[in-house]
């Protein structure tokens, strides 16, 4: 795992400066947990989960709350063991004091001044509209089981499915680029083969459309017209409501059509050609249902 170094104050390293630059390029993103709703902030890849939110189900004083953990020696020894392994600028000399002052009656710990002696990058501090004090994921469990074993259990489930959320819009923007690119490739082939010289903008425009056409009849049975006349109440096209197997087969007609239409191929015959090569391959993609390749 890679986490940039942060410190509330004190001398910055260039890694630190950095890191504080991207805080600004922050992805965010809510969970209900419990009736309670819960940031989670994703930094370089690494998701932060605000505590005081998590502090908020148990008290109207997050900060207290929040503190109070943090002086608790088993706290202490935890944020000080995952610093170890993750944060090779980790101060263990800062660390030791704090141990050793830990239970004391007069003994407080802020975020802030956790992150100021220790260089910690596992809790950060943020001001502003969506400002709070975040912890990595590791951190925010932990505190959350503190707060209610229940309530931790709770915002595992839910973390989870947003994770699994994000995956799934991951792939689906995959898929859709995975076209895009092919398509890149097949309209530089009708540029060069199929446009006639000093064309007009709609003249050109007419000659994509037809090509985006034929590999819609070989695959889909029909044009981008016919199925919006026949999907009124669909929003975007046809294909964007193709499933995964379809766009795969989509993108090798693409790539396919661009090397038909260079060898010289008229449209009907290339149409004949893609059409038989559609079926082919979405045989063998739904074909062994056990196995189910992708959906």
């Amino acid at each position: 795992m890679t986490i940039w170094n942060f410190t509330g104050g004190g001398q910055r390293t260039a890694a630190m400066n950095i890191f504080i630059n991207l805080l600004n390029v922050i992805f965010m993103a809510k969970i209900q947990v419990k009736e309670s709703e819960i940031t989670v902030l994703s930094i370089n890849e690494n998701d932060y989960i605000s505590l005081t939110d998590i502090a908020k189900h148990k008290s109207d004083d997050p900060f207290i709350v929040i503190n109070n953990w943090m002086r608790n020696r088993n706290t202490i020894e935890y944020l000080g063991m995952w610093e170890t392994i993750f944060n090779p600028d980790f101060k263990p000399i800062e660390f030791d004091r704090f141990k050793r002052d830990a239970g004391l009656n007069a003994f407080t710990l802020s975020p802030q001044k956790w992150v100021t002696a220790t260089g910690a990058i596992g809790i950060i501090t943020r001001s502003g509209r969506y400002g709070g004090t975040f912890a990595h994921k590791d951190i925010a469990f932990k505190f959350a089981s503190w707060i209610s074993v229940e309530f931790e259990l709770y915002m595992v489930k839910e973390f989870q499915r947003l994770k699994e959320q994000e995956q799934s819009q991951i792939g689906w923007t995959a898929k859709r680029e995975l076209a895009k690119i092919n398509y890149h490739i097949h309209t530089s082939a009708v540029s060069r083969y199929l446009i006639p010289q000093k064309v007009t903008a709609e003249q050109t425009h007419l000659i994509y459309a037809s090509e985006a056409d034929v590999l819609n009849v070989a695959l889909f049975g029909m044009t981008a017209k016919q199925w919006r006349d026949s999907n009124p109440d669909l929003d975007g096209n046809i294909r964007d409501h193709a499933a995964i197997n379809q766009l795969i087969c989509l993108s090798n007609l693409e790539s396919m059509n661009s090397v038909l239409i260079e060898s010289g191929l008229a449209q009907h015959d290339r149409l004949i050609k893609l059409n038989e090569m559609a079926i082919h391959q979405m045989e063998i993609l739904s074909s062994n249902g056990k196995r189910e390749l992708l959906k």
